[in-house]
Parts: structure tokens; sequence; C-alpha cells
């Protein structure tokens, strides 16, 4: 019960952590590299209006995520427009802009253990013999209600439907008056927003640290390989099957290999499935 309870919650928090990515890459077809970066410093926002401006919890909150919106847009209006299509520019840009943020908070003086943020509600309780904080109950709930959201949104709204044209096809896209520029700019806003989100609803668990940027970006691109790329479905699926992989591992053999599973995982699915589980990009047709 402990296996299905905590390996539900750690496949929520993946997931968390990765829509942000694979929506930004389905639509735009851009590797958001300095999507870890985005995640951490929505914390140190938070954290800084709650704690420096005494801003309200909620309030808080509610600017840190329009912040984040914007940098993501201007991060696509001022940087990766200049080298969409290109993709080794695109990975490099995004990456060095990532790297810059992290560095910078760390060179600004945050770092260390002292940066946490609270969690929204206090206390636990047992469920079949096994304790769960309240956190990670409000933080699976809103998880579903984000994905229930987002389908939603994409599927009965004027934008997200020209969100999911852009990302079933572009060229089809421009046909019909689509701005592709403008559309992966709301894309990067939507997707830094998602980051920022889930950064705000994971990091009260632990420490605000730079660190945490690097772990999660990695985690992003792996369940975003697994499920395939430009496949939010397959993020979703992908979320689950690396997170109960990664409790059975820290069940059996410990915790220190959870960040091993994840490489794993990107290695196996490359050898074995280059495409992914759902991914719309063409297989290897030949390997040598």
């Amino acid at each position: 019960m402990d296996i299905l309870i905590y390996g539900t919650i750690n496949s929520v928090a993946l997931a968390l952590m990765a829509l942000g990515f694979a929506l930004v890459y389905g639509i735009s077809r851009v590797p958001n590299f300095a999507h870890g970066s985005i995640y951490v410093l929505s914390g140190f926002i938070t954290w800084t209006f709650l704690r420096t401006f005494h801003v309200g919890y909620v309030w808080s909150i509610l600017i840190t995520l329009i912040i984040i919106g914007v940098i993501g847009a201007l991060l696509y209006q001022f940087v990766l427009i200049r080298v969409r299509g290109m993709a080794i520019s695109e990975i490099i840009a995004s990456y060095a802009v990532g790297l810059a943020i992290l560095e910078g908070l760390r060179w600004g003086g945050f770092k260390g253990m002292s940066y946490t943020l609270p969690v929204f509600v206090e206390g636990s309780f047992t469920f079949q013999d096994v304790p769960v904080d309240f956190q990670r109950v409000i933080m699976v709930g809103l998880g579903a209600a984000i994905v229930a959201g987002l389908y939603l949104f994409t599927h009965y709204t004027r934008i997200g439907l020209a969100l999911r044209g852009m990302a079933q096809d572009e060229r089809a896209a421009l046909m019909l008056g689509i701005d592709s520029d403008r559309m992966a700019v709301v894309a990067m806003a939507i997707g830094a927003m998602l980051a920022g989100l889930a950064g705000i609803l994971l990091l009260p668990l632990g420490n605000v640290v730079v660190e945490a940027g690097y772990n999660v970006l990695i985690l992003a691109i792996a369940v975003c390989i697994v499920g395939g790329l430009g496949s939010w479905a397959g993020a979703v699926l992908a979320s689950f099957i690396i997170g109960f992989a990664q409790i059975l591992t820290v069940v059996y053999l410990g915790s220190h290999y959870q960040m091993v599973v994840a490489l794993l995982a990107i290695i196996l699915t490359l050898i074995l499935k280059p495409s992914g589980l759902f991914g719309m990009q063409k297989q290897l047709e030949e390997r040598v």
C-alpha cells in the first residue's frame, strides 16, 4: 500500500515537473532547457514576496505566476525566436539562460538550506497504516485539476485550439492564419507558469535550493523522452512509469538510486524506441 500511495504521489509530482516542458516542445518544437531554472526561480520569488515584503501567501503565489509567465514570454521573444529551427542553438541558448538564472541566484546569496516555503496545510493523516501529509494530498489533487484544466483549455477555447493546431501541423495552421510566433510566445508563457506552479506545489516539501533546478530539468527530459517528445498524454503516462519505478528502487535499493532510474529510462528509450511511447517523431529505420 505504501508503494501504491507514494508511487502515485511521486508520479503526479513528475507530471507537474514535465508538463510545461512537454507543452512548449509540443507546440513550438523548441526544447526549453531553462525549464528547471524557472521552477526554482518561482520558489525564490514566492519566498521573497512572502518573507521580505510580507505579502500574503496567496497573493505571493499569484504575483509569482504572473512574473514567471512574463519571463517565459520574454525568453522566447528576445532569445529563442532568433535561433528557432536550429536545434543545437535552441538547446545552448535556453540552457545558457537557465544556467545564468540558477548561478545568478547562487551568486546573489540564495544558497544553503535556509530558504523554505510553508506548506499549504499543516499536519498529516494515516491511510491503510500509511502516513500521508496534507501537502502531498493537495499536490495530487491540484495536479489532477491542472491536467484536466489543460485538457479543457486546449479543446474548448480559441487560443487552446490554435495551440493544438500548431502542435499537430504548423504549416496548416499558418495557412489558416494562426501566427506561429505569437502562439509560441503564449506556449512559453503557459509552460513557464506550469513550471512555476510545480515549484510552488513541490518546494514546500523540501528546501528551495539551486540544485533542484538541474534535477527537475533531467526528470522533465526523462519523462518527455519516454512519453514521446511532443505528446502531452505520453508525458503523463511516462511520469507514472518512472514515478513507480523510482519508488520501487527506493524500497529495494535505496533513495540515492532515484536519479539513476531517470537516466536509465532515457538511455533505454533512445535505444529501444527512440520516438517514445506516443512520440510524433519518425522512428529510426536503420540502426548501426
